[in-house]
């Protein structure tokens, strides 16, 4: 039986994170609104979470898991405060 090797598999996973990473950030710039900038900022959140998961596995420490739990649920109020905001903006 062959064992596989985890840190290697992670850090080829993290490589291929960095291009959305890259990408999306690239958009939370160039963004020509709002929307766009936070939509970008979401994707953001959501690759720093899967790159926290990445870490764990080619660490084998859990304390990852626990900070891209953080970085969710952050993101999740985040998300919804501003999409009030926005639809609030939109109304007056």
């Amino acid at each position: 039986m062959s064992s596989l090797n985890l840190p290697l598999i992670g850090t080829i996973y993290a490589i291929l994170l960095a291009i959305p990473l890259v990408l999306a950030a690239w958009r939370m710039i160039k963004g020509p609104g709002v929307a766009d900038r936070f939509v970008a900022l979401d994707m953001l959140t959501g690759v720093v979470v899967a790159l926290s998961a990445v870490t764990s596995l080619a660490t084998g420490s859990g304390a990852f898991l626990d900070i891209g739990l953080g970085v969710a649920i952050i993101n999740f109020v985040a998300t919804v405060a501003l999409s009030a905001f926005l639809e609030r903006k939109g109304r007056g």
